[in-house]
């Protein structure tokens, strides 16, 4: 069988531990055979990420504003235990930040849905999107420790030089704490055309949620910029397509989507977008079944797995012990890249790989072959639990049968 040929490069961003494993088990057994594999490639493990002083993650993220689309592992974003155990220079940013920064992007997080793994909530029959604005706020924040009796103010110069000041808070009595944030007015609209494109792309209802009843500027201001952009650019274009946006706050929001059926995209800032996609994994089942896509305002698309780099199964992996390891989440970030690039470049046979590859996935599961994650969630009689290698064995199995 010939291999599917690739006009353009993919950005490849490798990582770190159990996934970087898994990484090079799921191009061996199930892309290079069916591919001649186009990419550019950039080992974002920890340890190069440290000889190059981090310059390798701009560098990706640069590759893939230059051709579009990347595909990426899981990688470390170290603490102080990771400094010590890889002898770091310093204690440097998450490579996902970094490259969220550059390209200016939304992250798109979507469950799978298999037969078999059941959401905690009855009521939801169709995946939630989350989106989640990938720029400033607490991941930008400036704090402080605050001493008894010291005053706090917040204090604005603009480009005259004349001041601004806002009390935050006089400390009488106790010691304590502040926090500045910060968003820019550019970025939210970024974030806000991200999320009506991908809404037109997926044809799903799109929910923003703030608290602009408490913070009636900063919350507000991202209220005010979305309604500017749907009535100005996109209300017209969502009545055409069938589909609804609409604001509520957060807490509201949060009512409805326990309520509900799924099937639509909830808009998120920064830190309620990284705690209600995790809510959201685990509720329909595992972080190990989401998949993550970050899209830039002009239409750049890097596809990664929600999950980390599974720590505890690489120490096993490494002591020559046996894992389980769910494949899934990063698979899925492969097919979504591969689909993309077929797409952008119209190679309908590359876009058709990935659907298949999804598919042999699927399928794999709901036969009842499966990682040990999901055997315990797994309602089907007729199961058995695997481990990393004979689950992507299994997958290829059915691949190939479709690829015939």
């Amino acid at each position: 069988m010939a291999k599917i040929q690739m006009k353009t490069p993919l950005v490849e961003m490798d990582g770190d531990e159990m996934t970087r494993i898994i990484w090079k088990m799921i191009k061996d057994m199930l892309l290079t055979p069916y591919i001649d594999l186009n990419t550019e490639y950039y080992d974002l493990g920890l340890v190069h990420r440290n000889e190059t002083d981090d310059q390798v993650t701009i560098d990706s993220a640069n590759a893939a504003k230059k051709y579009g689309v990347a595909v990426k592992c899981a990688t470390i974003t170290p603490n102080a235990q990771r400094m010590t155990e890889y002898s770091l220079k310093e204690m440097w940013k998450s490579p996902n930040g970094t490259i969220r920064a550059i390209l200016d992007g939304t992250v798109f997080r979507a469950p799978i849905i298999v037969k078999g793994i059941v959401p905690l909530l009855p009521s939801w029959k169709k995946p939630i999107t989350i989106a989640r604005h990938a720029y400033g706020d607490v991941y930008k924040n400036t704090e402080m420790k605050v001493s008894d009796g010291s005053k706090a103010e917040l204090v604005v110069t603009d480009k005259d030089g004349n001041e601004s000041r806002e009390l935050i808070h006089t400390f009488s009595g106790s010691d304590g704490i502040i926090q500045g944030l910060h968003n820019i007015n550019e970025s939210i609209a970024g974030f806000a055309r991200s999320c009506f494109n991908y809404a037109l792309d997926t044809k799903q209802d799109l929910w923003f949620a703030t608290k602009d009843t408490i913070s009636k500027k900063y919350d507000h201001t991202f209220k005010d910029i979305f309604a500017e952009i749907y009535e100005n650019e996109y209300k017209a274009r969502f009545e055409a397509a069938g589909i609804e946006y609409f604001y509520t706050l957060i807490d509201d929001a949060v009512a409805r989507v326990m309520r509900s059926e799924g099937g639509y995209i909830w808009a998120c800032k920064n830190y309620d977008g990284d705690v209600m996609s995790d809510m959201v994994a685990t509720a329909f089942g595992s972080l190990g079944m989401m998949t993550s896509v970050l899209v830039s305002p002009d239409g750049k698309y890097e596809y990664e797995a929600a999950h980390g780099t599974v720590t505890r199964h690489y120490y096993k992996y490494l002591n020559g012990e046996e894992t389980s390891t769910n494949p899934v989440a990063t698979i899925f970030a492969w097919s979504g890249a591969l689909r993309k690039r077929g797409e952008l470049d119209e190679n309908a046979e590359l876009a058709a790989f990935a659907d298949k590859l999804e598919k042999a996935t699927i399928d794999t599961i709901e036969d009842g072959i499966m990682t040990g994650d999901l055997y315990i969630l797994s309602k089907l009689e007729n199961k058995r639990k695997v481990n990393t290698t004979e689950f992507i064995t299994e997958i290829n199995n059915r691949l190939e049968a479709l690829m015939k």
